[in-house]
């Protein structure tokens, strides 16, 4: 179920409010130009700055006009357990096909904290569970020999892996040959697949989404010389959104192409205006009309 480019959606704001029509629009979008599953409330739909309230709503609305044609997976993370068990009980209610999970922030657990934590939520709520490793926003690192433990117990099926670079799912890939590897960053998408990972959660696929699928597409497919390729024409594009905080880019070139309105919440803000240049000169080499 889990393989190839899924899009980790972005929430688009008015007057500080979810725009749900707009909401709707990005995920037919989506569909449309080839994405083979959605990340609802991940780091990027700035689940962060969202109430429970506003995390479960969105979730259903994105569930509910998907309507079955490719998986939604919920974010439903949190630093306690008890919370995150809340949060993947709702995604479970309604009607979301995964949980994407990152690791417990702040309070930063041991390795052990950690594989209980998720073995926890695996055993109460019947869901498919993603592991989130992002150790930059987190302040911990589920290390690979925790990630090829916690593949054994049932109901954790994948590993959204997001350390910033290689080794970490190259090591867990050897321990875990069988275990759903995503990549977690656009620009290492090739370099995990061709090590053994299935496909991306794609923060670039908001905006590229059939270029993104193609890329996953080639790789899975054994075509290297193709993606490699098309790699190198995406890579200015996979750092550009970058050079601010996530999803600060991203949602500035999704306004740029009057996709949605360039709204945040604090302590987010719009997009410094030589970054935002930058950007734009990014997308008009990539062929986007802004």
């Amino acid at each position: 179920m889990f393989q190839g480019s899924i899009v980790a959606l972005a929430t688009p704001l008015n007057g500080g409010q979810v725009d749900k029509e707009k909401l709707k629009e990005l995920v037919d979008f989506q569909i449309k130009n080839g994405t083979q599953g959605i990340v609802s409330m991940g780091t990027t739909g700035e689940a962060a700055t969202m109430s429970h309230e506003e995390d479960i709503e969105i979730t259903a609305l994105v569930v509910k006009h998907v309507n079955g044609r490719i998986p939604v997976i919920a974010g439903t993370g949190s630093n306690s357990t008890r919370e995150a068990l809340f949060l993947t009980e709702a995604a479970k209610k309604s009607g979301a096909d995964a949980a994407l999970v990152v690791t417990p922030y702040y309070n930063k657990p041991t390795q052990e904290g950690l594989y209980q934590h998720f073995k926890y939520l695996a055993e109460n709520v019947d869901i498919p569970i993603i592991l989130y490793n992002v150790p930059s926003r987190t302040g911990v690192w589920l290390q690979p020999e925790t990630m090829a433990r916690l593949s054994k117990v049932t109901g954790i099926v994948a590993v959204k892996e997001s350390s910033g670079g290689v080794d970490a799912a190259m090591h867990l890939l050897r321990l875990a040959p069988d275990f759903t590897v995503l990549s977690g960053d656009d620009n290492f998408t090739l370099p995990l697949m061709a090590l053994g990972a299935k496909g991306v959660i794609s923060v670039a696929a908001n905006v590229i989404p059939d270029k993104v699928s193609t890329l996953c597409r080639f790789m899975l497919n054994g075509d290297y010389p193709a993606a490699r390729k098309l790699h190198y024409e995406l890579l200015d594009f996979f750092k550009g959104i970058f050079i601010e905080s996530n999803p600060i880019p991203i949602k500035a070139a999704l306004a740029l192409l009057g996709m949605i309105k360039e709204e945040y919440r604090l302590p987010l803000v719009p997009m410094g205006d030589a970054n935002r240049e930058r950007l734009k000169v990014i997308m008009k080499d990539l062929g986007l009309s802004v």
